[in-house]
Order: C-alpha cells, then sequence, then structure tokens
C-alpha cells in the first residue's frame, strides 16, 4: 500500500448511496438473489462495525457487518466485502477486514460468519463451517460457508439455523 494514501473510517449514513453505487457497479443486479442478502433484508447492518475505504475523497472499498443468529448464538454476518476493480490487488480487502474483526473483537463479539472463498478469507482466520452444522436460508454453497472465532472455541457447541438477530429488527 506504499503508492496509496488509504483511510479506513467506520461507515456513516452519509455513505449509504456512495456504498450502494459501489455495490451495483461490482455485484451487479443479480446480488439481492443471493442467500446472505435473505439475511439483510429485515436487519441493518451496524454502522460502528461497517467501513470505508478512500483514497482521498474517492472511495474505493466497503466492508459491512450485520447482526445475526446462529441457533440462540449471536454472531455477525460480514459482507458485502467490495474493492472498486482498479485497486483489488494492493490491500484495500485486506485493510477492511482487519479493520471490522479487530473492531468486532473489541466490541465483544465472538462469531463473524461470511459466505465467501476460503483461500482468501483464511488468510484472517476463516474457517469452513462442518457439514450439518448450521442452516441457510435459501440456496447457498455451503462449502464457502466460513466462520471467524474472535474468542477461542466459541464455535465449539454452536449449531442452527442461521437468521438476522430480529431484535436489531427495523
Amino acid at each position: 500500500m506504499s503508492d496509496l494514501s488509504l483511510t479506513i473510517l467506520a461507515e456513516t449514513a452519509n455513505d449509504a448511496q456512495a456504498v450502494e453505487r459501489l455495490h451495483e457497479r461490482t455485484f451487479g443486479p443479480g446480488r439481492f438473489v443471493l442467500s446472505a442478502y435473505r439475511l439483510r433484508e429485515h436487519v441493518d447492518h451496524r454502522l460502528d462495525l461497517s467501513f470505508t475505504a478512500r483514497i482521498g475523497t474517492l472511495l474505493v472499498g466497503s466492508v459491512r457487518q450485520l447482526p445475526i443468529t446462529i441457533g440462540d448464538t449471536p454472531a455477525l454476518l460480514l459482507g458485502p466485502l467490495t474493492v472498486e476493480p482498479p485497486f483489488r490487488g494492493r490491500g484495500v480487502g485486506r485493510a477492511l477486514l482487519d479493520r471490522a474483526l479487530k473492531d468486532a473483537k473489541a466490541k465483544g463479539h465472538r462469531l463473524v460468519l461470511l459466505v465467501g472463498d476460503e483461500a482468501y478469507y483464511s488468510r484472517v482466520g476463516f474457517k469452513m463451517i462442518p457439514k450439518g452444522r448450521v442452516k441457510m436460508p435459501g440456496p447457498v454453497d455451503y462449502a464457502r460457508l466460513l466462520v471467524a472465532e474472535l474468542v477461542d472455541g466459541a464455535f465449539a457447541d454452536v449449531s442452527g439455523a442461521i437468521r438476522p438477530d430480529w431484535s436489531m429488527a427495523r
């Protein structure tokens, strides 16, 4: 990242339109049919645990986290994580991930789930969830359903349906 002056900041309500345009450019309209979006339909992401990446005033990346439960266990769902294509491979995504996980842990969260590529996300501690432990709404490739323990052993006895944290519903 030596050639870029990157700033990672907590997302604000004023960032919403720019972040949505970024998602539209990078994921397209098909993003709304993904299983993770079923969880996002009723519960807003946590602004204090969602971040933007900027170079100067240019938004180049974003990561969001929202409250979910796995059975009765509280957790966070990380995503979407996206970086503008010209800025990929320069550490922007990693900087967003590091900040999101660090702040989640600092605020007492124990588990973070996501749907993504294990080869990429394993670098920051995500592991594939053992088959049959959880059930996600909608079609999902369970080989891409990953969990990170922010506290050692936090996922040991966790199982069940993944759903929005209804206590945080709009």
